[in-house]
């Protein structure tokens, strides 16, 4: 259907009836339109992955055997040669112009790992990889993986620590840094591109939840136990990567809506995403009391879902994004009982978790 511009109509109703935070939403929506949010920490921001910065997924794998052959059971590996071949993905390029889906456009971005070559080219190398959730490794790989310039067993935990935080201010993404890993995961899940949607015809992002999809056959959880094992996480970590995926669904559904231009299948879809993820911050803001959660719940009340609403849409965001690194910073998850309960049981999982050596 062709999308007709709005201005003030609402994609998904009027707010949700019964809304426990209706009163602050209305100040805070009048805070927003001030400008009075502070600038996010540039980790908070997204960014595509700097080809000319990728190693690839065969440097990774020298030490990550495991995992690199968890890796290749997945659809993320799998997708480099399914993709260009799969009719549904064609019929979507054929519509946005592009000629192959592995080397030109929006495809790139989310369904392949690219790398600039020494003669300046750059071409895809794999599908998802191991620098699509923990960033090009050109930076950091080194500091990363050579024990401070020791053995395993010989390096010391204060060289081990300062490697770690080496690795990180050169731009590595560890399993500890829940939000950004998080982001990096909605940044293709939303699907947050607007033309790829209302013409192109792709759906309107996957039904990705973090702990789902984490937890199935992407789980590669064997490094701190050499291979013996791929471990699920623990009860602590499953609160975490609940709350924070919903917090950043919900940012994530705000800014891909403040960048919709019309009222067709992308913005519907969004605002839908919106009120449904506002829906599940309130439960845990209601069942844990955490001031983060709360902030994140109240500002999804302000959120008025129409296209007139760009500035405000994207500035809510940015609030919503300031509470969950603040509330993932803080907790370790052992206070966060309240929120076992919404948690996915194991058969939802996405796909079989590989066993070691199988």
């Amino acid at each position: 259907m062709q999308g007709t511009r709005h201005q003030g109509i609402p994609f998904a109703g009027a707010p949700l009836a019964g809304a426990p935070f209706a009163g602050a939403g209305r100040s805070l929506a009048a805070g927003l339109a001030l400008g009075l949010l502070l600038a996010l920490p540039e980790a908070a921001q997204a960014r595509a992955p700097d080809p000319a910065k990728v190693v690839g997924a065969t440097e990774c794998a020298e030490c990550h055997k495991e995992e690199t052959e968890t890796w290749k059971k997945t659809r993320h590996y799998k997708t480099f040669k399914e993709l260009p071949r799969n009719k549904e993905a064609r019929k979507i390029g054929k519509a946005l112009g592009l000629r192959r889906v592995r080397s030109e456009g929006l495809c790139l971005t989310c369904h392949f790992s690219s790398k600039t070559e020494d003669n300046g080219k750059t071409k895809p190398i794999a599908g998802i990889s191991c620098e699509s959730c923990h960033s090009p490794a050109k930076d950091w790989v080194k500091r990363h993986s050579k024990y401070s310039g020791k053995k395993k067993e010989t390096e010391t935990p204060e060289e081990a620590k300062q490697r770690w935080i080496d690795a990180e201010a050169a731009g590595m993404i560890r399993p500890s840094m829940i939000y950004t890993l998080t982001k990096n995961c909605y940044g293709c899940h939303i699907v947050p591109e607007e033309k790829l949607v209302n013409k192109g015809g792709h759906p309107a992002g996957s039904p990705f939840e973090l702990v789902r999809w984490s937890q199935g056959e992407i789980r590669h959880n064997t490094w701190h136990n050499s291979g013996k094992e791929n471990r699920p996480l623990s009860p602590e970590r499953l609160r975490l990567f609940y709350a924070v995926g919903v917090a950043v669904e919900l940012e994530s559904a705000l800014r891909a809506l403040s960048k919709a231009t019309e009222k067709d299948r992308f913005a519907v879809t969004m605002a839908k995403r919106v009120q449904i993820a506002r829906l599940r911050a309130r439960r845990l803001a209601r069942a844990t009391k955490d001031p983060d959660l709360v902030k994140i719940a109240r500002a999804a009340s302000a959120a008025r879902l129409t296209l007139a609403e760009a500035k405000s849409l994207a500035g809510i965001a940015d609030l919503v994004a300031k509470a969950a690194q603040a509330f993932a910073e803080k907790h370790d998850g052992s206070k966060l009982a309240a929120i076992d309960r919404f948690l996915p049981d194991n058969k939802q999982h996405k796909g079989k978790t590989r066993t070691p050596g199988s």
